[in-house]
């Protein structure tokens, strides 16, 4: 497994971008983390009120650099009282495949927290070096509000550069509270909570609050927002909207990638403008953007500003390039996608209003098919692959691969063996689709890392390849999975069957 990379599995891809993992050297001769299967998962985790699991593969390089500093930190919160377990699930074994599904663990490594015996699980968002680790699972196991009783409780509290949700109330009992307490848990891993008798205490809105009131303080728009709806779907709802900025800004500054990573997060449709923020006039952009955002707002659509400077990243991962910049790009919770390049600050408006009126043609993004395609692996892009894959006669192996994905390096000398073997074979293909350049249907191929493979046999039915990359697995998979449609293979005559 690798980083997701579909539109509703973009978190993994993009913490790849954000993430900045530590590299240090373990010194500790014992390991302080349990090492767990299939057969002791669940009578351990059953077990403990929290505990900390990571689901890894041995070959992920950062599952390697993790290793140390997850080592370090379980060292240090051994000693926690009440001692905090870290441990650690080989989700590449075979044996251990089932817990990977179960717990929807899609790209390496992936960290959970369980609580109360495994009655609530949660996915770990914290730091990947060890002193942040302990910090943030020390928090993470305090109470989820804390009391505000004074001002020097507000300075070590309340970061201005975050969101922090506040319960003002009359007394700390009563439906309203309980409600607070449950929502508080329950977000606990994306919100910082504070609950307070005196609203005079806190530092933005009204001091004088005579019912219970919900207050979300955040660095942005118009930086606090009242709320008095204590049901707790009424609550969670008002959070993640009002936490949300009307425009999120996508720069090299650190505080803004939290919203950049609830951004791309979203199941909204993303709208994101990309601009040269030291080019000529960006003013222009920001303004009839945030415009264009603020009447748009609440319509099920997200609107991210990035500085070129600081999204090369977001320009590879959708195949764009710089000189296609000012441009306004749309992806929809169905991937269709929308493009505008070398845009104008004043047809902004004028655009999207086409978009939202479904007068727009989506934008399918294909490379050029090209001229000559004669190499042992064929290549297929967008505007080929209906006709070398999905209408084909014959039985394709089709890889799913990304330019900069060293794992599709070491393998592209093996899929060009695979592809020699077959050769003399008319009705089997081995071919390769660029997905970082090429669109694909996502309804059909489910790409979430890279590399992926899929054969699709000549009578239609498509299979994900999920077995070992070596020659030999994939031509028996080949085999066993193809349909003869003429003369028999020249490396091999296993019957045809739908199975993995």
């Amino acid at each position: 497994m690798a980083s997701r990379v579909s539109a509703g599995h973009v978190f993994v891809f993009f913490s790849w971008i954000l993430i900045l993992f530590s590299v240090s050297a373990s010194a500790e001769e014992v390991d302080h983390v349990l090492t767990l299967d299939q057969s002791n998962f669940t009578e351990t985790v059953n077990k403990h009120n929290f505990i900390v699991v990571e689901f890894y593969a041995p070959w992920c390089g950062h599952c390697k650099h993790l290793a140390p500093e997850y080592e370090k930190a379980a060292s240090v919160l051994s000693s926690h009282d009440p001692p905090i377990i870290l441990a650690k699930v080989n989700a590449n074994d075979e044996a251990n495949r089932e817990l990977a599904t179960k717990f929807e663990v899609q790209g390496f490594p992936t960290l959970k927290i369980f609580r109360n015996g495994g009655k609530s699980v949660q996915e770990y968002k914290g730091p990947r070096e060890a002193d942040g680790i302990v910090a943030y699972l020390k928090k993470e196991t305090g109470p989820a509000s804390t009391e505000i009783k004074s001002l020097e409780d507000v300075k070590s509290l309340i970061d201005e550069s975050k969101v922090f949700i506040v319960g003002v109330f009359p007394e700390f009992s009563g439906e309203e509270f309980r409600n607070f307490t449950v929502l508080a848990e329950k977000l606990r891993s994306d919100y910082d909570f504070g609950h307070t008798l005196d609203a005079k205490l806190l530092p933005r809105g009204e001091s004088s609050v005579n019912r219970p009131t919900i207050r979300l303080l955040k660095p942005f728009d118009e930086l606090v927002v009242d709320f008095q709806d204590f049901q707790v779907a009424a609550m969670e709802k008002f959070v993640e909207g009002a936490s949300v900025p009307i425009v999120t800004l996508f720069t090299k500054e650190p505080n803004h990638q939290p919203f950049v990573m609830k951004f791309f997060n979203s199941l909204n449709a993303k709208v994101i403008l990309l601009v040269n923020f030291s080019g000529e006039n960006p003013d222009a952009f920001k303004e009839k953007f945030k415009d264009v955002a603020t009447a748009y707002q609440g319509k099920g659509v997200s609107f991210l500003l990035g500085d070129l400077e600081a999204t090369k990243n977001v320009l590879q991962y959708y195949g764009l390039k710089d000189d296609q910049i000012p441009l306004i790009y749309i992806q929809q919770s169905d991937d269709q996608k929308y493009l505008k390049t070398n845009l104008e600050a004043d047809h902004i408006a004028t655009w999207f209003k086409e978009y939202m009126e479904g007068k727009l043609k989506p934008y399918i993004k294909s490379e050029t098919i090209p001229e000559v395609n004669n190499e042992p692996v064929k290549v297929v892009v967008a505007d080929s692959l209906r006709d070398m894959v999905l209408n084909s006669r014959t039985n394709v192996l089709l890889e799913f691969y990304a330019p900069w994905c060293g794992h599709c390096k070491k393998l592209a000398p093996t899929l060009d063996e695979v592809a020699v073997s077959f050769e003399n074979d008319p009705d089997v293909v081995i071919a390769k689709l660029d997905a970082t350049a090429n669109d694909f249907p996502n309804d059909t191929f489910d790409v979430r890392g890279f590399p992926t493979m899929y054969f699709k046999s000549a009578s239609g039915n498509i299979v994900q390849y999920e077995g070992d990359r070596s020659k030999e697995d994939i031509i028996d998979f080949i085999q066993k999975n193809r349909d003869k449609t003429g003369e028999s293979s020249s490396v091999g005559s296993a019957p045809a069957k739908d199975e993995l």
